[in-house]
């Protein structure tokens, strides 16, 4: 075995049964760029960023997401379409096979850090088969010293190879690509897909396991941000609905923009080293933030280049909307140093409501915040295809069901639980759609929408009147600086009302049919918090 870079004294390749080949032991980003680009595997763009394409797999992909049941997991994962169980037997048989795959090949090892918070801190080594795969994970986690590497022990493997295709007759997969956590053995196994994501998402999945079921620390799918008097802010919301951009403040410092956990002395910590953020439609102007952060060491995937340039084109998504740019979180200016908050004070639920019935902002009661967490609503509208013009709506539990292995409703009782400790303000904001659905209304104001959350956050709607929604009971603002007053009640902002009343029926309701699955497992005051829809004649 050829060995180069910095490696552990106290645990190298040899522990893992891959007796010949040439590995590279986190290397530097500067020379993982330069591999990469050597290796015809990337192209340089004109920020000095390099670009990928992640090839079959442009995002992950759920149904071939699996977790072995055994004693640990049998009886505490909520098994369902996305906690798939998967045989130990053939885990480790898929296991062998892969460590076959790397024998004699060129591959590249990182060790690094999930959780800003010492207490807490899990050491993972990840065996990556691309140098740019490689170079992903040492932006997206947290990175040890030299001196750290040196003394390093991982607690966790992570098995990263694109090329190796399962046979699912004879390995129990779906199909040729796979992503398998075992909690016994603390293994990820991820194959078939060079879809960086997955490797980000496998850590996510173990430690929204591990940290609630057996370290009273509660995982959540969201950003942070700390302001000046150091009130931590959290912003839950799926993919499109403005997470990753509205935590990104130029007021306030950013904890961390995707996985964060809260313990139970109130510290917020941020499980990532870096940032994953969506490219498709950035600019400078909209997101500035993010747009600087793309210089030498960030990672572009899947974006298009204007003909004959190496400029990306961030509005091209003929090869995905999915575009993505992966860096360090210093690449970002204003940070917290580590990534921790304390004093949380608000809470903001993102939703992308393309029906145009949610108000830009409003307050919720502690049970209507379980009953909106538990649901994890937004919608998405299929631009794409030029005969859809009806939204598709969207329920992710606790925003972010695909990585929470346990019932949802361990996560919101124990969020509720924390937002009353700690006195917290919840909000529920819409960054879809007013005076009509998609295709007759309007997509909500950025600058409205930071406006809204400034306010919130400065408690300068601390003194304004509420009116109650009359279907969804949530609390609307009357006023708000720099707001026009009139797009506060979403009603108000149809031309046609009585049409409003009915696309609001039809939303409560589906909030309802979708949490049925949950209300047996909802204690009293989750269930208060629901949507009260008017009976039919």
């Amino acid at each position: 075995m050829l060995e180069f870079g910095i490696r552990s004294r106290l645990s190298g390749i040899e522990a893992l049964g891959i007796p010949e080949g040439k590995v590279y032991w986190n290397l530097p980003p500067e020379q993982l760029t330069m591999m990469a680009l050597e290796r015809g595997q990337a192209k340089i763009t004109k920020s000095g960023a390099i670009a990928v394409d992640t090839g079959e797999f442009t995002g992950r992909s759920p149904k071939d997401k699996f977790t072995v049941k055994d004693s640990i997991t049998e009886k505490t994962v909520w098994w369902n379409n996305f906690n798939i169980p998967f045989d130990a037997a053939k885990f480790d048989q898929l296991y062998r096979k892969m460590l076959q795959y790397f024998n004699e090949k060129e591959f590249f090892v990182r060790d690094v850090y999930a959780c800003a918070d010492p207490r807490y801190r899990m050491g993972i080594r990840v065996v990556n088969e691309y140098a740019w795969s490689n170079l992903f994970v040492y932006n997206m986690f947290i990175r040890p010293s030299e001196e750290e590497l040196k003394q390093f022990e991982p607690e966790w493997l992570v098995l990263n190879a694109p090329g190796f295709f399962a046979n699912p007759a004879e390995d129990g997969t779906r199909q040729h690509n796979f992503s398998i956590i075992d909690f016994t053995r603390k293994i990820i196994l991820i194959g078939g897909s060079g879809y960086t994501g997955e490797i980000k998402k496998g850590i996510f999945t173990a430690l929204n396991f591990i940290l609630p079921h057996q370290k009273n620390v509660l995982s959540m799918h969201c950003s942070a941000n700390v302001g000046e008097k150091g009130d931590t802010a959290i912003f839950f919301g799926l993919s499109g609905t403005g997470k990753t951009t509205l935590s990104a403040d130029p007021n306030r410092k950013l904890i961390g923009d995707d996985e964060h956990g809260w313990t139970a002395d109130n510290v917020i910590f941020n499980f990532e080293g870096g940032c994953y953020a969506k490219t498709i439609n950035l600019s400078e102007e909209k997101e500035p933030e993010i747009f600087h952060a793309i210089k030498p060491g960030a990672l572009l995937e899947n974006i298009v280049c204007k003909p004959d340039t190496n400029e990306v084109d961030f509005a091209d998504c003929s090869r995905t909307e999915n575009t993505r740019v992966s860096y360090p979180i210093d690449f970002i200016e204003h940070i917290t140093v580590p990534s921790l908050g304390r004093n949380p004070k608000n809470i903001f639920f993102l939703t992308c409501d393309a029906y145009g019935v949610l108000p830009p902002i409003a307050k919720l009661t502690p049970g209507q915040a379980a009953f909106h967490f538990i649901s994890g609503y937004t919608a998405k509208v299929a631009g794409t295809e030029a005969d859809v013009t009806e939204p598709t709506m969207t329920f992710s539990a606790c925003f972010g069901a695909p990585f929470m292995p346990l019932h949802p409703t361990a996560y919101a009782e124990m969020l509720s639980r924390k937002m009353k400790e700690a006195g917290v303000n919840v909000w529920l904001v819409n960054t879809g759609w007013s005076g009509g659905p998609y295709g007759i209304g309007k997509r909500m104001s950025l600058k409205y929408t930071r406006a809204l959350i400034t306010a919130a956050l400065t408690g300068a709607l601390n003194s304004v009147i509420f009116n109650q929604h009359e279907l969804f009971g949530i609390a609307i603002p009357t006023a708000c600086p720099d707001v026009p007053s009139e797009i506060l009640n979403p009603r108000n902002t149809w031309n046609d009302q009585e049409e409003y009343d009915h696309k609001a029926q039809f939303l409560a309701e589906a909030f309802l049919k979708n949490f049925e699955k949950f209300a047996a497992h909802a204690n009293e005051e989750i269930l208060e918090g629901a949507p009260r829809v008017k009976l039919h004649a």
